[in-house]
């Protein structure tokens, strides 16, 4: 896992302008045959928790998981990892909204949009669907956060939204929280009620 970090981090320092070397050296030592491409850290840790829930190790399989720090950076990572740079199979997950990027991205990159998966909203909407917003209020009581929850409840911009949106928005009001609900949320579902979009993408894999 340290290894498919480091492979990570060399793709990330290659995407900002960095060079190219260190990645290759370490996608063929490691055995990398697949990138997936994921708009943040926290489909990472959805994507991650998902798969230990099935017991499957993908930095063994030669799965690399990268976010890319979000959707429009995509055309960037396309044309570094699939056929115009390492060749590697890329697989990806994103929202609806950011579809077009993904689109546009690969198609560039003259790599396959079969293995992309699309969320109707985003993940995390998702997520709250699947598992309900009764069950979603349980976990945040049992992580501390519902004192926050109910005070950005009463905020005035709360007032008559539904409560599926309501946790949406709260999921994203401090910086982390998106990612570690992102592995609670995921733990936390019934095997069979894993959202379709997410299920499909480590199902590819």
């Amino acid at each position: 896992m340290a290894d498919m970090r480091a492979f990570r981090d060399a793709v990330g320092g290659w995407a900002a302008g960095g060079p190219g070397g260190p990645a290759s050296d370490l996608a063929a030592r490691l055995g990398v045959r697949t990138a997936v491409l994921l708009e943040g850290s926290s489909d990472l840790a959805a994507v991650e928790a998902l798969a230990a829930r099935r017991g499957r190790d993908l930095a063994d399989e030669g799965v690399c998981v990268l976010p890319m720090g979000g959707a429009m950076s995509i055309g960037r990572y396309a044309g570094l990892l699939g056929p115009p740079g390492l060749g590697l199979r890329l697989a990806g997950m994103c929202d609806e909204g950011e579809r077009i990027f993904y689109d546009r991205g690969l198609e560039r990159a003259r790599a396959p949009r079969r293995d992309v998966f699309v969320c109707v909203t985003d993940l995390e909407d998702e997520l709250i669907r699947a598992l309900g917003t009764a069950r979603v209020e349980e976990i945040v009581r049992a992580e501390g956060d519902f004192r926050a929850w109910q005070t950005f409840t009463r905020q005035p911009a709360q007032h008559g939204r539904p409560r599926q949106r309501q946790l949406r928005r709260f999921l994203g009001t401090r910086r982390g929280r998106k990612i570690r609900y992102g592995r609670l949320l995921v733990e936390a579902l019934d095997p069979d009620r894993v959202p379709a979009p997410l299920d499909g993408l480590l199902t590819s894999l």
